[in-house]
């Protein structure tokens, strides 16, 4: 009887590990999230070219490649535009992995909400524009920031065996996010190429938003692909940063 009891427990223990959700969600949501956000990243930079292009077919007065991706605010895809960030907002405001990566993600939600709802200067700004654009960059800056955050320290598994190829994908996703980033930081404020079609500040802000659409979107199969005994978190490594 005590044998059977031992076992009993133990097949309990085991169905409740096998069970346990991951982080403060189960994997098909952490799954789900980051697809979501993964799949906003890659079809964005190309929903919104695309967008203008079909307007203009319709006889719309619009932009096909505006000067940035923020742009497309004062275009005939302002809603895509708008829609997309805020969705973004609300995949990474609702995404819980464990703590460090819940305040990052948070922090990138509240960004993207804030990218979509202060919209860059236009052309000849007002004071009050100007104001708010430069609340846009400040916000957009730190979304990306974050982002690549994910890639850098969060996807990657160095306790895990056989993932050196996976993880340097991500270091190189994550590195791309913050290179493009600093490149359109440059190009924007030195207006370089702003004659250009594409101009280089859109190119580096579509190649950084498809970084981190790439990571996304394989961390999510990562998690649908986690074979059993693998541990459910990432283990820092020594001296990582800790939040």
């Amino acid at each position: 009887m005590k044998g059977q009891k031992t076992a009993a427990f133990a097949a309990l223990g085991t169905a409740l590990v096998q069970r346990a959700p991951l982080g403060d969600q189960d994997a098909r949501t952490v799954r789900l999230l980051r697809f979501g956000v993964g799949v906003i990243g890659l079809l964005l930079p190309i929903a919104l070219p695309f967008g203008n292009w079909v307007f203009v077919q319709f006889g719309h007065q619009t932009r096909i490649l505006p000067r940035s991706m923020s742009a497309s605010y004062y275009t005939s895809t302002r809603n895509i535009f708008v829609g997309a960030l805020c969705a973004l907002g609300v995949f990474l405001i609702c995404y819980r992995y464990n703590a460090r990566d819940d305040k990052w993600s948070t922090v990138a939600g509240i960004s993207a909400i804030g990218v979509a709802l202060c919209p860059t200067a236009p052309q000849d700004p007002t004071p009050y524009q100007s104001a708010v654009g430069e609340a846009h960059l400040v916000l957009a800056g730190i979304l990306l920031t974050a982002l690549a955050m994910f890639c850098l320290w969060s996807f990657r598994d160095p306790a895990a065996a056989q993932r050196d190829r996976t993880d340097h994908a991500y270091l190189a996703a994550g590195a791309s996010i913050l290179a493009f980033l600093g490149v359109a930081v440059v190009t924007g404020v030195l207006h370089w190429g702003d004659r250009w079609t594409p101009t280089p500040l859109y190119v580096c802000e579509s190649l950084s938003v498809w970084a981190f659409g790439l990571a996304w979107t394989g961390a999510a199969f990562e998690i649908g692909a986690r074979r059993p005994g693998r541990p459910p978190h990432p283990v820092p490594r020594a001296g990582a940063l800790q939040l």
